[in-house]
């Protein structure tokens, strides 16, 4: 597991987060927005063609004491991550290795609940061409690989796989990792602008249904496996510390409702979300949602799934040793399925399931 980020990425995210803590030194700690009924106002960024766990919780009736607006789309989940540390937004979604890395910089953010992960149903999955000359590891020596973006969830999983794979040092860094839009990675791969490409979600199943890819590797390299959390700034939990308790109790039901409610339901609940955005967005993209990834019960956040990209960036001269534990980054004791609230194996209220694929 011992590889290393180019030096080029290393610098970029260097800068980054010296412009990032310069003006969340400016930003953060406002008072939050209220509505009419008092409720406290969670500004976030919506990702495009997607439903976030909070607004279904929202549309589901599970928060009490918050509300969630929208004030833009984001990309990537280290955009999403970069708003909440200067203070634009209240919580964002990312590759627990950018929330280190954002932490690391000196942004006081904690992960309070989990975003996303891989299971059998949902996972992120490298693509050559079918006839392509790409069969393994080694063939991707010198060779274009398109991310959505440098720094994330992406570039971190491809690198671990390379280095299992018995690459060397300087042969992973030799793979050519290049920004692609989703929406253009299938074009760029059928091109040969690229050599294999990230796909996840409605971009590989639209894929796979016009043929002539195949997957060289997915992201279940540690199995079922939680890889994203929300955060919130340490200041505004501080600050207003009820609020993002209803948050996450709202967020975690929401994620609990997505895994013991039958897909068809969920599916619906998405479009229905999805049309009222008034964007012009298709509803009918949620007919490619197959499950909620994540591995635990609410999203209950596991230490190990923080602590191994922890590990990885001290092991890369990313992080100082017991510069930072996974304990410092997150918490649970506002997740009502690790709090005592609720039992891990109910419902969304408590209640009794008798889904057997329910974790």
């Amino acid at each position: 597991m011992a590889v290393h980020l180019s030096a080029r990425v290393r610098t970029l995210i260097g800068l980054l987060m010296v412009a990032l803590i310069a003006t969340a030194c400016g930003s953060a700690g406002s008072e939050p927005a209220t509505t009419e009924d008092g409720k406290t106002v969670l500004r976030f960024l919506t990702t495009p063609a997607q439903v976030q766990f909070p607004e279904l919780a929202a549309d589901l009736g599970y928060f009490q004491k918050v509300a969630v607006e929208s004030v833009g789309d984001s990309t990537s989940g280290p955009q999403s991550i970069q708003a909440v540390a200067t203070g634009e937004t209240e919580f964002g979604s990312a590759f627990n290795g950018a929330i280190v890395k954002l932490a690391a910089g000196g942004s006081k953010i904690t992960s309070v609940v989990d975003s996303y992960g891989a299971d059998a149903e949902t996972f992120n999955g490298f693509y050559v061409l079918d006839g392509g000359p790409i069969r393994g590891a080694r063939d991707l020596i010198g060779k274009k690989v398109g991310v959505n973006t440098l720094g994330a969830h992406s570039e971190f999983v491809i690198r671990e796989w390379l280095a299992r794979e018995g690459l060397s040092e300087s042969e992973i860094a030799s793979v050519q990792l290049v920004v692609v839009p989703p929406l253009n990675t299938e074009q760029a791969l059928r091109q040969g602008q690229i050599d294999a490409g990230n796909f996840s979600g409605v971009f590989r199943d639209r894929a796979l249904e016009r043929g002539g890819i195949r997957v060289l590797f997915t992201d279940k390299i540690f199995g079922d496996f939680s890889y994203g959390t929300y955060v919130v700034r340490d200041d505004f939990k501080e600050q207003n510390a009820e609020a993002v308790k209803d948050f996450v109790q709202g967020t975690a039901r929401a994620i609990r409702w997505t895994q013991v409610t039958p897909r068809e339901q969920v599916v619906e609940r998405f479009k229905k979300i999805i049309a009222g955005r008034g964007k012009g967005e298709d509803p009918a993209i949620a007919e490619y949602w197959k499950s909620s990834s994540i591995p635990t019960a609410g999203g209950v956040i596991a230490g190990k799934e923080i602590q191994l990209w922890i590990d990885w960036l001290v092991r890369n001269g990313e992080l100082k040793e017991g510069q930072f534990t996974a304990s410092d980054l997150y918490t649970n004791d506002d997740n009502p399925y690790a709090n005592g609230t609720y039992p891990p194996e109910s419902g969304p209220d408590g209640e009794p399931v008798k889904a057997a694929d329910a974790p």
